[in-house]
């Protein structure tokens, strides 16, 4: 599949109409009336798309037990794709995926009940699809997915956001460079971008704002990298690549401040056919188990990880149609799936022993669904 000529929004739009009678369906169903552990009643805020979608923006919610509870919605903060929060916990940083205009905008979450706007900037791209606090706290870092670019916002006095001061712009060898993650590295030496559209992760080193290019680390052609995820140890990265159902094992040598592609390991089971696109990787605390979302067949798979050892071991239906994103709770007892096309959150347990997902428990109504954050 090529993305050549192909914007996020075309993208995202040619998936909904597919999945039409799907998102008819399930948009009827209501918050589910029976059960991320300790945390439970803590604030949950929901990200959706608005701009020809059916999403609120930014919903917040609570949980009773492991369910969901209705949400309320912030007005105004529209095509909400992505979120983290300042060292202090007390400013909320989303995207606002607007295309070709796009933005990132802070909210104040002393009460994180009530979020409150402080201001928004413009991402200097379109489609800002990430973003991440740097790990020093003086800046917040985006991806603009349908520009290729990243750009470096800084953080002000109270958390508000000042105007961009670097932006860099990614290059594909064929087509169209598409950024999708912006992140530090464990030791907040170096900044990693993966691009989707030029098969790469890049490794920049980040002073006074100002981002210098340190490695290009080029992954076969139609892979399309989306999110990587390092390992407990910072010795090890995986990189969970949307257009070939696989995640590429890489070492990383923080001292260096380089990658190095080790094996590839597949995220559905042999002999799996029709769409196959990986969402989200994340990791639990403990270091010994990954998890990921594929689209096409619904599913959550599992990997237990050992170092340079990514194993598939378990894949189980998410209980919704596209999931986008996936998040454990603050216990690590629960992982909650947005289904994008069918509008859904669904939640699943977790066993501790064994670190495998159960089967789905309940589900939440909210259209055009891409992401969940746990406030507490």
């Amino acid at each position: 599949m090529t993305m050549t000529g192909l914007t996020r929004r075309t993208f995202l739009g040619a998936a909904a109409g597919a999945g039409a009678a799907t998102v008819l369906g399930s948009q009827l169903a209501s918050a589910a009336t029976t059960p991320k552990g300790c945390f439970a009643g803590g604030t949950v805020y929901i990200g959706s798309y608005t701009s020809g979608a059916t999403g609120h923006g930014l919903d917040v919610t609570t949980r009773s037990g492991a369910a969901l509870n209705p949400v309320r919605t912030v007005p105004g903060i529209t095509d909400t794709s992505w979120f983290d929060r300042s060292a202090d916990g007390r400013t909320l940083y989303v995207t606002n995926e607007g295309d070709p205009d796009g933005y990132v905008s802070a909210l104040n979450i002393a009460d994180p009940a009530k979020p409150k706007l402080i201001n928004r900037v413009s991402s200097k791209g379109g489609a800002p699809t990430h973003l991440s606090v740097h790990s020093s706290g003086k800046y917040v870092l985006a991806a603009n997915y349908s520009s290729g670019s990243v750009v470096v916002l800084p953080i002000l006095a109270g958390g508000k956001l000042g105007a961009a001061t670097d932006l860099v712009t990614h290059h594909a060898d064929s087509g169209q460079a598409h950024a999708h993650q912006v992140v530090n590295d464990p030791t907040g030496r170096w900044v990693l971008a993966v691009d989707l559209g030029a098969d790469s992760v890049y490794v920049y080193s980040l002073t006074a704002g100002k981002l210098s290019l340190h490695q290009q680390l080029k992954l076969p052609a139609g892979a399309g990298p989306r999110h990587l995820a390092f390992d407990r140890s910072g010795k090890f990265a995986y990189i969970l690549q949307e257009l070939r159902p696989e995640v590429t094992v890489a070492s990383w040598d923080a001292a260096a401040g380089t990658l190095k592609a080790l094996s590839v390991v597949p995220a559905v089971p042999a002999g799996s056919t029709g769409e196959l696109y990986p969402g989200e990787i994340i990791l639990s605390r403990d270091g010994k188990f990954a998890y990921a979302t594929v689209r096409g067949p619904n599913t959550l798979a599992t990997f237990s990880v050992s170092g340079a050892t990514l194993k598939l071991v378990s894949t189980v239906p998410t209980g919704g149609n596209w999931p986008r994103h996936v998040a454990l709770d603050p216990s690590e007892s629960w992982f909650y799936v947005s289904n994008q096309r069918s509008g859904t959150v669904t939640w699943l347990p977790r066993d501790p022993a064994t670190g495998l997902p159960g089967a789905v428990a309940g589900q939440l109504a909210v259209g055009s669904v891409n992401s969940v954050y746990f406030a507490s």
